[in-house]
């Protein structure tokens, strides 16, 4: 098993699920394909999450040993959780402001062999 990591990624996590649930589960480079071409936001972030773990498992195969085939590997679990949100407050008419909460997500994704 295999892990990477990314926090505070700008966007909410309801839209960042979205593209995380057409990739769970699918082979390393099929994942990345399928990211380059869906036009969403968070596409661009989880495809260098995906090339981030993929690195860390050559390291960890160079390092230990460990006999992972680097070809077989599959998304196990990919989970995006809330990150901190910022407010910012938004001039409107008559003098009134309202209140706009800037989200942000992390993203934890698992690797594993077929």
């Amino acid at each position: 098993m295999v892990t990477a990591k990314l926090k505070g990624i700008r966007g909410s996590a309801r839209k960042a699920r979205l593209v995380a649930d057409m990739i769970r589960g699918k082979g390393v480079e099929d994942a990345l394909h399928i990211l380059e071409q869906t036009p969403r936001r968070s596409a661009r972030p989880m495809a260098k999450l995906v090339r981030s773990a993929l690195s860390n498992a050559e390291q960890k195969n160079e390092r230990e040993k460990s006999g992972i085939d680097v070809d077989n590997l599959v998304i196990r679990e990919l989970r995006i959780d809330e990150g901190p949100s910022t407010w910012r407050i938004r001039p409107r008419a008559q003098g009134r402001a309202y209140w706009i909460q800037k989200r942000s997500s992390h993203y934890t994704l698992v690797l594993g062999e077929r």
